[in-house]
């Protein structure tokens, strides 16, 4: 393990107020793994992290062994942490999906190992490209912090976003996980003649959101903070073009509010990480608020779709890679930069960029 990866095993609060841990599973019996998650306490000087996306609770996970070479100190879960689309109003998919998680033998050695942090996307939020007109949210958004034994973060506005700080001035890695679910618009279908692959086009009506207002007001509280590196973590692509399936470039004006209240906040140390894509690749805008911009998908830890047919143009400074994946985000504090790498099924690299703290970087 690396410098400062020191674990302690937290039960922590219970996700649900008044009733202990042993009892917040008593309506949802069996969607709790057996035995607490690591936590890595706020003084780790972060040195590794590891993340990725897609991981279907049915099929094998022989990644997680990669995943344990890298030896990261932290392993970020950016969404469809489990397939579970609500098909009836009991949730039993979804229950069933995250009881079958629970005891899924090669991501329990992952987890005996390694502390995890999660946000969710569509198929743990319960609806394939799901909105806030989703219905259910407010009872998935229960099973997901039972599943992973969080504390509910009491937003008034009930969205699942959060951020954590570790390390000391100097080293402190910020890591700020968006809900990119609970509170988006209704995207626009593509009309005839669309360019690209896929379900959407942009829809630049200024009415639509993101993120609703009230985690945009967080999110720029949070960004000024004092920090040297932050992670945003996004389930969705925020700088992709070239296709027609879901990503920021959807909600134009609501992408360029994110560029832009980087820029305004001075926020310095930006990097960004997405999932969702089943495939992986790296990009780089030129025009991202004060600074060049940098963004690493990883997509799928166990669920290729195949090739992606994505238009290869700017912002995509690399290969996209459709087969299994998983990314690790290596922190150099001597020379203050950062190394994203997107890695195969067996860990070797596939892609990769090398990203000063300032936030600007060339690929490798």
């Amino acid at each position: 393990m690396l410098a400062g990866a020191a674990l302690a095993v937290v039960l922590g609060p219970s996700p649900y107020p008044g009733r202990s841990r042993a009892q917040t599973s008593d309506t949802d019996p069996g969607i709790e793994p057996a035995t607490p998650w690591l936590v890595l306490p706020e003084t780790a000087v972060l040195e590794r992290i590891a993340f990725g996306s897609c991981l279907d609770q049915v099929k094998p996970q022989p990644i997680w062994a990669a995943v344990m070479a890298a030896r990261p100190q932290l392993m970020l879960m950016l969404g469809d942490n489990v397939y579970g689309d609500v098909a009836s109003p009991d949730l039993r998919r979804l229950r069933a999906a995250y009881a079958l998680q629970a005891v899924q033998p090669e991501l329990a050695a992952a987890r005996a190992e390694i502390p995890f942090l999660p946000i969710w996307d569509d198929h743990d939020y319960g609806l394939n490209d799901g909105g806030g007109e989703f219905g259910y949210r407010h009872t998935t958004n229960r099973l997901f912090h039972a599943f992973w034994q969080r504390p509910q973060p009491g937003h008034p506005d009930g969205g699942i976003y959060y951020s954590r700080l570790f390390g000391p001035v100097g080293r402190r890695v910020q890591i700020i996980m968006l809900d990119t679910r609970s509170f988006r618009s209704p995207l626009r279908p593509k009309p005839p003649g669309f360019p690209y692959w896929g379900r959407y086009a942009p829809d630049p009506d200024p009415a639509k959101t993101m993120l609703g207002e009230t985690q945009w007001a967080w999110l720029e509280a949070e960004l000024r903070r004092p920090a040297d590196l932050r992670l945003v973590v996004s389930s969705v692509q925020v700088l992709a073009e070239g296709h027609g399936f879901e990503r920021w470039g959807n909600l134009p004006r609501e992408r360029e509010r994110l560029l832009d209240v980087i820029g305004r906040t001075q926020a310095r140390g930006v990097v960004l990480l997405s999932g969702d894509r089943h495939s992986g690749a790296i990009y780089r805008s030129e025009a991202a608020g004060s600074y060049p911009l940098v963004e690493i998908t990883s997509s799928s830890l166990n669920k290729s779709y195949g090739p992606s047919r994505d238009a290869r143009i700017p912002p995509l400074v690399s290969r996209i890679y459709h087969p299994e994946n998983f990314a690790t985000v290596d922190i150099d504090w001597v020379s203050r930069r950062i190394v994203l790498t997107l890695r195969d099924v067996g860990g070797l690299s596939v892609a990769a960029v090398a990203v000063p703290f300032s936030g600007s970087g060339a690929p490798d």
